[in-house]
C-alpha cells in the first residue's frame, strides 16, 4: 500500500539548487537531505524544477529505499518540453492555446507523468499535483479528465492541485473544488502564522469537499527557522528579494511577539508555525522550505531537517492561541493576489484575470467579498 503524505514533508525546492532560496548546497548534500527516513517520509518534486533535474536528484535520494516506506508526491503542468521559457515567469502552462488544445491535454499529462516517473526511477506516484494551473487548469473538464485518467492508469494513487507560484487563486481553487472535488484528493496552498491571508479563505471549502491540504512556505521566507536576522544580505537572485521592502524587519518583530507562545508550548518557532497550520482541520501536511542561509551564524540545513522531523504529532495549541497568533500575523491586504481578482485590468494573463460571474457566485456562496477580501491595500 502506498502512503498518504505525512505531517512533515521535504520538497526538492529546498537546498537552493532549483529554486533560489539561500545558498545552493552541493548535490550530494541535497540527496542526503531528501532521502526518506529519520522522521520524514514524504518527499515532493515538480518536473519543471531544473527542467527535470530535480526529479533525477530525487531519484538518487530514493535509490535503495523501501518503496513502502515513503510517500512520493510529484507535480506536472509547466511545459518545458515544447514551450519556451519566459524569463523569470518560467515555462508556459501546458494548457497554453499556443501549444495545444483540449483534445491533447490528457496526452500531455500522461507523457509528463511517465517522463517524471522515469527520471525518478519509480513506477507510480502516491500523489500527483496539477502544478500552478492557469484559468483553464482550474475550470476545464478535459484537464481533470486527464488527471483522473492517470489515476486509472496506475501512474498515481491520488491526484490534486497546487496553485501558485505566488499567493492568491482563492476563488479559482474553491471553484475547482466545487466542480471537481469528487476527484481531487489533495490541494497545496501557502499558509503560515505570518501569512494567514488569503490561504485561510479556502480551508472551509477543502474540508467540506474532503480535500486534504499540504501547506508550503510554512517558514515565511525562512524566518521561522530563526537564523535570518534584520539587515541580512540575501544572495543575488534570491526569491525573497521580491518581497516588499522591510518585510524581514517587520517579520522578525512579529516573531518576538510569537516567541512566548512557542516557549509555553515547548516548541521551536518552526514547530509553532507547523502546529498552527495543523490546528486547522483541513491541513494534514507541512512542507516548509529548508534554507541554507549565508554567514557564520547560519544553522546547517541538516539541523533544520532534524527540527522539522522532531515536531510533536500531538497538537499543543488551543483555539484561543490559534486565534491570538493569527491576530499577530494578520497580513490581510498586504499584496496583490494572483488568479481571479476584482482589481485586474486589461487582457487576461496566465497568472491573473478578472472576475467573471461564475467566480462572483463562488464568492457569494462562501461569504467572501472580493472587493474587501481579495484586494491588496494601496
Amino acid at each position: 500500500m502506498s502512503r498518504e503524505p505525512g505531517r512533515a514533508a521535504i520538497g526538492t525546492w529546498s537546498g537552493g539548487r532549483f529554486l533560489h532560496f539561500g545558498e545552493p548546497i552541493e548535490e550530494d548534500r541535497l540527496v542526503e537531505l531528501l532521502r526518506p527516513g529519520a522522521g520524514i517520509e514524504t518527499v515532493l518534486s515538480a518536473d519543471a524544477y531544473g527542467q527535470g533535474e530535480a526529479d533525477r536528484v530525487l531519484g538518487r535520494a530514493l535509490a535503495g529505499v523501501d518503496r513502502e516506506g515513503y510517500c512520493l508526491v510529484g507535480a506536472v503542468g509547466h511545459d518545458f518540453y515544447e514551450g519556451e521559457r519566459n524569463g523569470p515567469k518560467g515555462f508556459p502552462r501546458f494548457t497554453d492555446p499556443a501549444l495545444r488544445g483540449p483534445d491533447q491535454y490528457a496526452g500531455y499529462l500522461r507523457m509528463a507523468a511517465e517522463a517524471s516517473l522515469e527520471r525518478i526511477g519509480a513506477a507510480e506516484f502516491d500523489l500527483l499535483l496539477l502544478h500552478n494551473p492557469d484559468r483553464t487548469g482550474y475550470s476545464s473538464a478535459a484537464v481533470w479528465d486527464g488527471m483522473a485518467a492517470l489515476r486509472e492508469a496506475g501512474l498515481t494513487r491520488r491526484i490534486g492541485v497546487a496553485p501558485g507560484p505566488a499567493n492568491g487563486y482563492t476563488l479559482d481553487l474553491i471553484s475547482c473544488l466545487e466542480t471537481f472535488g469528487d476527484r481531487i484528493d489533495w490541494a497545496m496552498i501557502i499558509l503560515n502564522p505570518l501569512e494567514p491571508w488569503p490561504g485561510e479563505l479556502v480551508l472551509d471549502a477543502a474540508a467540506r469537499h474532503q480535500v486534504e491540504v499540504i501547506t508550503r512556505v510554512v517558514d515565511y521566507g525562512g524566518l521561522f527557522w530563526d537564523d535570518l536576522r534584520p539587515g541580512a544580505e540575501l544572495p543575488q537572485g534570491d526569491h525573497r528579494s521580491f518581497r516588499p521592502e522591510g518585510w524581514l524587519e517587520a517579520g522578525c518583530a512579529k516573531l518576538e511577539r510569537l516567541r512566548p507562545f512557542a516557549e509555553r508550548a515547548d516548541l521551536s518557532l518552526m514547530g509553532l508555525a507547523c502546529q498552527w497550520n495543523l490546528a486547522h482541520p483541513a491541513v494534514a501536511c507541512c512542507a516548509p522550505t529548508l534554507i541554507q542561509e549565508a554567514g557564520a551564524g547560519a544553522r546547517p540545513i541538516e539541523q533544520k531537517r532534524a527540527e522539522l522531523a522532531a515536531i510533536p504529532a500531538e497538537l499543543r495549541l488551543g483555539p484561543d492561541e490559534v486565534e491570538a497568533i493569527r491576530a499577530i500575523g494578520d497580513n490581510t491586504g498586504c499584496m496583490a493576489l494572483k488568479g481571479g481578482n476584482p482589481a485586474h485590468e486589461g487582457e487576461e494573463q496566465p497568472d491573473r484575470w478578472g472576475l467573471g460571474p461564475e467566480l462572483v457566485d463562488v464568492a457569494g456562496r462562501w461569504g467572501i467579498d472580493p472587493e474587501r477580501d481579495l484586494v491588496g491595500a494601496a
